[in-house]
């Protein structure tokens, strides 16, 4: 299951992970966001021990939205080493996340 990441745990979650990671910005309110919902269940599962995968609420947690530059949600960034290496705003299929995640491992 996706982790509940909030600025308070950003920077120990995202930042300093020895693993890829995937953080997806939502808001409950926002449709498109519902719908990406499930896909980052699948892959946090598939994922399971390789990659660590998050989900951010912007409504509570607007340190690092801001940040990172996240005006649009959903956006989904890609972090290695602490550092973006991967952007997707917008719902996108399945495959552009996990081939993100898989160039990485």
């Amino acid at each position: 299951m996706a982790l509940q990441i909030t600025d308070a745990s950003f920077d120990e979650v995202v930042l300093k992970s020895d693993k890829p990671v995937l953080v997806d910005f939502w808001a409950t309110w926002c449709g498109p966001c519902r719908m990406l919902g499930p896909v980052i269940e699948e892959v946090a599962k598939e994922y399971e021990g390789k990659v660590v995968v998050g989900k951010v609420d912007v409504d509570s947690n607007q340190e690092f939205a801001a940040k990172y530059g996240v005006r649009n949600i959903p956006t989904v960034l890609v972090f290695k080493n602490g550092e973006v290496v991967g952007r997707q705003v917008g719902v996108a299929p399945k495959k552009t996340y996990t081939d993100a995640l898989d160039s990485l491992l």
